[in-house]
């Protein structure tokens, strides 16, 4: 089974909701955070938008935290037409190598003040998602692990055929057990 473009993209840019954040506090200019609290009586006052550029912190917030949710519900959602044995298995880390450059990227003059660099960071962002959908490494996404998803290479037996594959699951996994499963892009999905 091969993700729709627009699903596929959803749990690609949700994996950057950890960036937005951090472009989200570099935008609030260093005088915000010397305000004193707002008090209740005044208000109107207040300052509760504190961005430079709010409409682009503001938007790539939400695309992000929208994108999040949205690829839990949609992994929740999943069919699992297959029965699967585990025979063997290991557990294997997240691949956050293509995650980690656009962290380092943002401490390093990323900012939504500066249009060129935005532009720039958009194509990387459209390149990045081409590469991983056309590679069928949408579903390494290191976000999945604060939902406790967890990724296994393993060793499986389904419609009579042995296999070596990877597992993402959100149960621990046990030698000999079988489990409801999904492939998607090469990466069979377990129910929980």
């Amino acid at each position: 089974m091969q993700f729709s473009i627009i699903p596929a993209f959803a749990v690609f840019i949700g994996s950057y909701l950890p960036l937005a954040l951090i472009l989200a506090v570099q935008d609030i200019p260093s005088t915000w955070w010397q305000n004193s609290l707002c008090n209740v009586s005044k208000l109107g006052e207040c300052s509760f938008i504190p961005f430079g550029s709010p409409y682009l912190s503001i938007f790539f917030l939400l695309i992000t935290f929208i994108s999040v949710i949205l690829s839990n519900t949609l992994l929740k959602k999943i069919s699992h037409p297959y029965e699967a044995r585990v025979d063997s298995f290991k557990a294997i880390p997240n691949d956050i190598i293509n995650y980690v450059f656009p962290y380092v990227v943002a401490f390093m003059g990323l900012s939504y003040d500066t249009p060129e660099k935005l532009l720039g960071f958009a194509v990387f962002l459209i390149w990045m998602f081409a590469i991983t959908y056309k590679s069928g490494q949408i579903m390494m996404n290191p976000l999945l692990l604060m939902f406790g998803w967890k990724l296994y290479e393993a060793n499986i037996h389904i419609n009579g055929h042995d296999r070596e594959v990877r597992i993402l699951s959100k149960s621990i996994l046990s030698k000999n057990s079988y489990y409801r499963v999904q492939n998607i892009q090469n990466v069979y999905i377990t129910k929980e």
